[in-house]
Parts: structure tokens; sequence; C-alpha cells
């Protein structure tokens, strides 16, 4: 179906992408970024909803949903179809029971009062997911849940992280839609065989109403699904209109089209994307019917009647459908229920409409619209180019493949175990295969299996079955076309099939008349022992001798069985438990490898949460993996960091729950951190240092003063990527500029020698410390210690040693004239002033590059942490693009940019500076986000390295005088800050960002984010003035604007 839109692939990205994000915001701080209370799914069966539920189980524990989010599957009653409408009414009344035993434990659901369901469900925000169809057209999904069928769309961001199904991007695409309820109830029904790519965070739909979300496509594709005709009165923005649902076609021809005025100015028509959003008084309409609709869900039991969603219960909403309705199962109580209300249609013209409504579907989606999103390899053990014959282009994902294994073009390999002298074809799909070793023919070579290309091949678990089954058919195989209609199995007509292999169609399907003979209730697949399967198999593919009477004779004594049959014998815990236990040993192997020959790339936390898992064994394998810690950092002393070595014994001692050797291991890891940064800045500096001390032990008093006042600094984008370690192993880049405020220079220190012995220390707070023996300096120093900094500059510029404290003294005031955490990095601007005031006082060296680096030193001495963004920030004038080269010793390229007077003159007009009054702590945001990236947490690894990226970008706007894609590069910026930690945003911030969006071209927090200052960066100057006296005026705001220059030196 994607035709149906001309959206470019890298639409399809940046909207996954951003709604990804939103997700993880959401699962992650669900009180600012609003989640939904409840996921549904509806299942087939309460065998398949019991598998649903442990999905549902999974999704919380990867972090695809939040744990206070409520989940629930419910299968149709007693296993017997009622139709999506009534499938919807039952769902909600289980969600209502489910809600109300929660919230009154002792309660009984079949005594609960109609009112007190109501009253329990009409404030919750559901997300509710049709997923309890048969899946025909995907047979080999079926046995998952088409909705839980692998699509490793941006696989590659996380490739530690478990292999993304439909599921998991219909969660993010939804988690956006979530803002449109705002604090009104109501329920957003998906259904689970469509991904619908498009900007729900923008979405605005009406008030206490029902609505559908649309989009316009062609006539010839309009045939073969529903058509919404909207009126012509309408509400409109840019992206989308909302309007009143005049009627409702069901695959609607020409005709049909043209008479109900359907067609659009363009030549297109609305297409129904099943997607329907309940709100306000209709959701409670409907939480009323749902909280009563038993009686009638029986009725519809005995009659054998179906009442569906997207026909009969949206109907009810459309008054010219309602005496059509009235003659349908339950149309009269949806009428006199839900009646009252409209139904508006939300047009979504960036709309993608991914339909998985077929196995070629699936692989279109994986090879054509959505290809460059693919991970092709992801979670999986493969073996050399030299060893096999795979295809660049094949998608093998949680999967074993064997040496002496081909696997042809655009192939797709899930969640199997392929052993040697197997071929899979192109265009194939295999899930669930677990071939052992085939056995040797007579003359010594093994038996080979072939799949032919465009082949479905997959396995499943019976009840009462020791074997599992294999079943297969063609890719384009439609089981529900019968014999006379042309109907295919392994892509040829059935006669052809019966033909060959000398079967009668009463092998296959007894005594039923020929209009209903098709794939899905042919008793085809032999119940044999795992060898004569794959015998048969071949054979009935047609790829061995197809006259063969032994394997005629055979196939027909065996015990069959058809789809059907097979949908209803399914063993479900047995296949969840062998898909769990089938990762866990992959993910072991992996971990192994990773330990034994590599550099410790891989987040191993997080796959060691995979193999634990696995039942009874999970930890007994962690444990092995404890084991080898110790003999890591001698591997590859010279090249592994001991602070990654350390991180990793840390993550396993916490898998295997040793609790206090990881307290003990994780103040190795930061001492280890600390050391690196110290030997990077210090390295080849020692006799620098010793050459440029003039001796002032041996010399008598001299007074002598020395005074350093330095700017505050504001970033636009590439913070993080200064930080240890990262900048010690990756290169950095940051743009950033030195700003005064209020006219004046904001940060600085006085240091004077004094006759009195000892050491001085006062604040711009009042507070004042006097140490008469100085060589009580020493690291740690407490964190509630008032100048730990002062005492930290001391140390690392060794001034103890290069002057006499003992007959001379020295008094230091400091001072900073900005709010606390206003992240204008005023910590490591005051820790520059003040070492490069005592380099000044001991005649060192006080350049600006050394002063740096002592102050990255400094941080790691004070417990604070720190990269070096901030330092240059403050010591190098004007705006700066940074560079960092890792390595031993750590180089800083400053590249001051040589800005035009209009471009000053512009940013002073347009760019807002503002504290926002929200306080926060650097440092504490900064442990979190340094011990993700020594776990090699991808996500984070990626955010910052896009940093890196944007401050390339951002550096040529500037250049070229293009704010407006300095805007967006600030934009995409604060975006990633929140991927990296969620709570460096909260919600008066997100406010304030929102209520200034109308005006700027892009908003941030200063430095690492959690409150202090904010830029805005106004579209025009006239904005930026109208936004600035619209903040002065909003008492919702207590904000303060600040005047601001860049300084130039």
């Amino acid at each position: 179906m994607s035709e149906s839109s001309t959206r470019s692939k890298a639409d399809l990205a940046a909207s996954l992408r951003r709604a990804w994000y939103h997700l993880r915001l959401s699962v992650r701080d669900p009180t600012r970024v609003r989640t939904w209370d409840a996921v549904v799914l509806t299942a087939a069966s309460p065998e398949q909803a019991e598998l649903y539920n442990l999905q549902l189980n999974r999704a919380k524990r990867m972090g695809r949903i939040a744990p206070s989010t409520v989940t629930l599957a419910v299968p149709d009653p007693h296993g017997h179809r009622i139709g999506s409408g009534a499938a919807t009414l039952n769902a909600i009344f289980a969600l209502a029971n489910h809600l109300s035993s929660i919230a009154s434990a002792d309660c009984s659901s079949t005594g609960i009062p109609l009112l007190s369901l109501v009253e329990t469900i009409k404030k919750k925000h559901v997300l509710l997911l049709h997923a309890g169809g048969d899946s025909k057209r995907v047979p080999w999904a079926n046995p998952m849940g088409k909705v839980f069928l692998p699509l490793p769309y941006l696989a590659a961001d996380d490739p530690d992280g478990p292999v993304p199904l439909l599921f998991d991007h219909i969660l993010a695409i939804a988690s956006c839609a979530r803002q449109a309820f705002r604090n009104e109830g109501g329920m957003f029904i998906m259904t689970g065989d469509v991904l619908p790519c498009f900007d729900a965070f923008s979405m605005v739909l009406p008030e206490d109403t029902a609505s559908i979300i649309t989009v316009p496509i062609t006539l010839d594709i309009a045939s073969n699904h529903g058509v919404i005709v909207a009126s012509k009165s309408e509400s409109a923005n840019d992206y989308s209109h909302v309007q009143l649902v005049d009627n409702l076609l069901q695959k609607p021809n020409l005709e049909e089209l043209v008479t109900h005025q359907a067609i659009l100015d363009d030549g297109r028509t609305l297409l129904d994307t099943g997607i329907i959003a309940v709100k306000g008084e209709a959701w409670v309409d409907l939480a009323t019917l749902s909280c009563s609709s038993q009686p009638l869900i029986s009725g519809l039991l005995l009659s054998k009647k179906e009442m569906s969603l997207y026909e009969d219960l949206v109907a009810a909403w459309v008054p010219a459908k309602h005496e059509w309705l009235k003659r349908r199962p339950l149309g009269e109580e949806l009428v006199a229920t839900l009646g009252k209300k409209k139904m508006f249609s939300y047009c979504a013209y960036d709309l993608l409409f991914l339909h998985f409504g077929t196995s070629s579907e699936v692989l279109d989606h994986l090879n054509g619209t959505g290809s460059g999103l693919v991970g092709r390899r992801h979670l999986c053990s493969i073996p050399a180019t030299t060893a096999s014959d795979i295809a660049a282009s094949a998608i093998i994902v949680s999967s074993k493949i064997a040496p002496g294994v081909s696997i042809g073009e655009e192939s797709l390999v899930y969640d199997s175990a392929i052993s040697t002298s197997v071929q899979i074809g192109s265009q194939s799909v295999v899930v669930g295969i677990n071939i052992p070793e085939l056995q040797q023919t007579p003359s010594g070579n093994l038996l080979k299996f072939m799949l032919p290309d465009r082949h479905c091949l997959w396995e499943v678990p019976l009840v009462g079955c020791t074997e599992r089954i294999i079943v297969y058919c063609g890719l384009h195989d439609n089981p529900k076309i019968s014999l006379p209609n042309d109907g295919t199995f392994c892509g040829k007509p059935w006669k052809k099939i019966l033909g060959d292999l000398g079967i009668q169609d009463t092998d296959l399907w007894g005594a039923k008349e020929s209009k209903d003979m098709c794939l899905w209730n042919a008793k085809i697949f032999p119940v044999l022992s795992y060898p004569k399967m794959l015998q048969l198999a071949t054979w009935l593919m047609g790829l061995g001798n197809q006259r063969d009477e032994y394997l005629l004779d055979l196939w027909k004594r065996s015990d069959r069985i058809s789809l059907e049959e097979l949908h209803r014998s399914i063993d479900f815990p047995n296949m969840w438990i062998g898909s769990i236990n089938h990762q866990a040993d992959l993910t072991a192997g992996i971990v192994a490898a990773c330990l034994n020959f590599g550099l410790l790339g891989r987040n191993l936390s997080q796959l060691c949460q995979e193999i634990l898992q696995k039942e009874a064994t999970g930890v007994e394998i962690c444990q092995e993996f404890l084991s080898l810690c110790p003999d890591l950092q001698a591997q590859n002393p010279q090249i592994l960091p001991k602070s990654r070595a350390h991180q990793v014994h840390l993550d396993l001692l916490r898998v295997c729950d040793e609790k206090e050797l990881a307290a003990e291991m994780e103040h190795k890891v930061w001492a280890a951190v600390a050391d690196e940064t110290a030997s990077a800045v210090r390295y080849g500096f020692e006799e620098q240092e010793a050459s440029t001390s003039n001796g002032i032990l041996e010399q008598p008093f001299h007074h002598k003063k020395v005074k350093v006042e330095l700017p505050v600094r504001v970033d636009f984008v590439g913070g993080w990527s200064d930080t240890p370690p990262w900048s010690l192993e990756r290169s950095g880049c940051v743009l950033n500029m030195a700003i005064t405020l209020g006219g004046s220079l904001p940060v600085g220190t006085i240091i004077e020698t004094m006759t009195r012995p000892g050491l001085l220390i006062n604040d711009d707070a009042g507070n004042e410390l006097y140490i008469d023996n100085v060589t009580s300096i020493v690291p740690p120093f407490d964190s509630s210690d008032h100048f730990r900094l002062v005492k930290s500059a001391l140390f690392v510029t060794d001034v103890k040693t290069k002057m006499n404290l003992q007959s001379s003294g020295l008094h230091i005031k400091t001072w900073a004239k900005v709010p606390r955490g206003s992240g204008l990095g005023t910590s490591s601007i005051l820790s520059a002033a003040v070492v490069k005031a005592l380099l000044q006082l001991t005649n060192g060296d006080d350049s600006n590059e050394n002063v740096t680096r002592l102050v990255l030193v400094l941080e790691q001495v004070m417990g604070t942490g720190g990269g070096w963004q901030d330092q240059v920030g403050g010591l190098y004038p004007g705006i700066k693009f940074t560079s960092s080269v890792p390595g031993i010793p750590l180089r800083l390229q400053v590249n001051p940019l040589l800005a035009p007077p209009q471009l000053i003159t512009e940013l002073h007009q347009r760019l807002l500076v503002v504290f926002t009054g929200q306080l926060r702590l650097a440092h504490q945001v900064l442990q979190k986000v340094v011990i993700r990236y020594l776990q090699r947490d991808n996500l984070l690894v990626s955010s910052i390295r896009r940093l890196v990226e944007l401050a390339k970008v951002g550096r040529e706007a500037l250049m070229n005088r293009d704010l407006g894609e300095l805007g967006d590069v600030m934009r995409e910026a604060w975006r990633l800050h929140q991927e990296l930690d969620p709570y460096c945003s909260n919600e008066f911030v997100d406010a304030l960002f929102a209520f200034a969006d109308p005006y700027c071209q892009g908003c941030k927090l200063v430095g690492a984010g959690g409150g202090g200052f904010a830029l805005m960066l106004a579209k025009s100057a006239e904005s930026a003035k109208k936004l600035k006296q619209l903040l002065t005026e909003n008492p919702d705001f207590d904000v303060q604007i600040y005047d601001w220059e860049i300084y130039l030196g």
C-alpha cells in the first residue's frame, strides 16, 4: 500500500525515529510525557491471549511499555468469532473489570455495578490493537500473531537490543497520538497489520466525539478498501483537514464514488486507515455500551453472527447509515447508545500506509519502501563469507546459520537455526525453523534440503505432539482461494499439484464441495519424524521425483493437518519457551565471543538480560561469564580502557546479584575514569610544568595580586561529545559562544599573597575558610565542601610545592554572578579562572590550552566529572567550533568563527537568553550518561555521534548566516539531549518551549539541561520582541530574560 503516498524513504525514517524517541521518553518519564493508561490486544482464543500477554510483558521488560501501564490481551468469548466490533465492546468490558479488580482486589467482577465500571474507565486513556485475525494471507505469522512479526526497521540503531517487531513500531507511532487526548479520557483503536507512519504528535481532534484517520488515495486502491465520504465544511491547517463524516463506503466502484460525492478535487478519495479515536462524551457512551454488552454478545454467539467495527460500530456515528445499521446485528442498540454523537474525519496528508496483509507485502516493505531502515544482520550467528553463500540483501535476525548454508537475495530468516547443507532461495521467508544436522547418504555425502525461490517455511509445536510440524507454502499463495478459482499451493495450481503427485482431492478435503477446497482447509501437512517431514516437504514442493510411490504412500498413511486445524492446535507455551531459549542461547554465544575475543564493544548488560530469560540456567550462564572478568584487562592492556573492563565486571556482578562486590567495583570504575582522564590530559606536560616553575619556595615575600574575569558560555550543539571517557576514545565537536550578562563578565577570582601563613578563601555567598596547614589539602574532598573547587585547583596546579605557604599565605576570592545551576558552565569556568590565576601567580603555563586540560583533571578530582566545552567556552572569546582528537595526549583544536558584524547583529536581535528558574545539578545527569556510555548503550552512542554531526552542520549554518538552519540544529540537539537523559527537561520547561514554539526556530536548555538557562532562537527580530513581551506579561512563566552580548575579548 506504499503507493498511496508520495512520501520519501527519508520521511519514513524521520517519522519512525521521532516516534521511537517519543516512545522511549514516555516510558522513561511518564509523569512528564503522558503515556497510555492501558494497552489492550484482542485475540482469537484464550490460548492466543496467553501468548499475547507474554509478549506484552516482554514489551514492558524491553522498555516499550511503561511499568505503570496496564496491559491486557482479551480473547473472543470461548474462542468463537464475534467480529471486530463486538470484540471491541468485549475488550472494553474486560478492561473495565480488570481495572476494577486492581482497584478493589476483593471485588467480584460479576457483581460490579454498571455505573462503577463506567466510572472506572471513563477517564482512562486506552490503546486498543485488533490482533485476533487468522492471518490467512501471512500464514507463517499466524502462530506468533501477525502484529508480532519481525520488522527490523531501525534495528541498527540498537544492535544489542531485541529484534524490533511490527508491534513495537505501532507502539511508537501510537505514543505520539496520546497527546491528542490531553486529559480527556478516550480510546485509540488501531489494527495489528498496518503501520501508519504519520505525524501523530501534531494531531488535533475534536472534543467529545469519534474521529477516524484518513489519507487520500487513488481510486483503484479505494476499490479494495473502506472509503470515507467527508462533508465540504472543514477545519483545516497546513497538514490535515478535520471534516464531518457524511457516509461510509465499502470497496466502492467508480459509480458509487461519484454518486456519493466521495471524489476529492485532486481526483483521489479518502481511505479509511482503520485508526479510530473516541474522546470525552463519545468515549463514555462507548464504555457504557461495552460494560452492558455481555447479553448482546451472548446473543451474537447464539445466532452465530458477527458485528464489525468498521462497517457496523462506526456507522452508529454516521446518521446516513442509521437505517441500514438498524437491520444489522446489534444495530438498534448501537444507534440508540452511540447515535447522538457524530464522527469526524482527520485527514493526515503525510500518512504513509504500510499494510502487512500478505507475505509478499511483508517482503516488499523490507526490501522496497523501508529497505534503507532495515537491519539485515541482527543478533545472529553467521559463518564467514568463505564458508557460506549468504546474499547481502538477505535479512537474518535472531538466527544461527551453520557453515555450508546458502541464502538467496531478499529472503527473511527469523528465530531459526539452520544446519549445514540447507539452501534457501531468494525472496523466501523462514521462521522458527530448527533444522538439525542432516544425515549422510550411503556414499558419505550429506543430505541436502532446498527451499525454492518465493516460498515460506515455518515450524509449529502442536498440543500433544512431540515433533514440531513443518509447514510451507508459496509466497504468493492465497490460502482462501479455492481449487475451482485457480487456487495455488507452492506457487502451482492445485490441479497441477494433484496431477503431478497423484493425490486425490478427497485425500485433502474429504467430501467437501469444490467451492470450499482451498489451502486453508487442505489436510496436506504430515505429522511424522523430522527427517521424513523434510523429505515429504521436498516432494510436495515439486523438487524430487514427483511420481515417487513410496513418498505418496508415506504421505497418505501419515496423520495430516491443515492450516485451519493447525491454528486451533498450536502449543503456545511450548512455542514461547522454545523461542525464548533459542534467543538466550544465541545471545550467550555473542557474549562469550565478546569476552573471549573482542574488545568489549557490545552492550553486555543489555544482552545478559536476554540470557536471564532462559529457564533455570540463565543465571548460571552469566556466572560463568563473570569468572572471565579478572582476565579482561590482561587480554588487551594497551587497547582496552580499564574503565570499560571494570564496567563489564560491574554489569555482570549486578546481573548475578552480587551487590556488595558490585558496590566495590563501582568505585573502581569511577577511579579508572579519573585516572584515564588525568593520563590523557597531563601526558607529556610534567617536564614543561617543572621548567616553567621559578622555585618561589626559596624567594622572600613579595606582594602579588592577580585578577581573572571570564564570560560564561552558551552552547548551540555538541555537548556530551566533550565529556570523558567519550572524548578520550572518540572524536568530539562543540559549537558554543562566550557571552557577557548585563554588560559584565560574571565569573572571576582575585588571588593575592599575604604575610599571614596559610590559606584564606571566601566567596560571593559569604562563605569563608582559613586553612593554616595546607598539607591537609588532599583529595577526596567532601561533596558538601563549599571550597572543594578551590582546593582541587590548588591540588592540580601543585601550588603547595611551588610556594612556601608556611611563611606566607594566599587569599583567594571567587564570585559567579549568575544563578546556581545555570547551565552556563559556571563551575568549570570558575575553575578555569582560579587555575589560570594560580598559574599566573606562580609563573606557570597559563595558556588557555593548558588551563583547559587542567580543569578536566580538576573536575575528576572534585568528583563531579565534566568535559572540556565549558572552560573552552569561557577562556576563548567569541563563537568557537572546537573539536577534540582522542588519544594520549588529548588534543583540542579551537577554531574561532570569524563572524561578520551582520551575523552578530542578527544574533543579538533574535537570540533570547532566558533563565527558567529551574535549578539543576550537572553532575547528577553526567553520571547517568557516563555509565550508559561505559555500558556501550547503542542508543546513547548513536545520539552523541549525531550531536557531533550536528555541530558541523551548525558551524556551516552560522558561517552562511542561515539562522533558520541553526534553529533546526538546536531543536534536534534538544531532542537528542532528552534521549540521553529524559530528566534533562521537566513539565515547566516543556510548557515554556511549547508556548515559545510559534515564535521560535529552535529552543534548548544550555549545558546538560535539567533547568537553568534556555536559548530561544526566534524566527525574526519581530518574533523575538513579541516573545519577550509575552513572556514578561505571562504570570505562568516566572522567567528572567537577560541582556547579553558576544564577548569578543
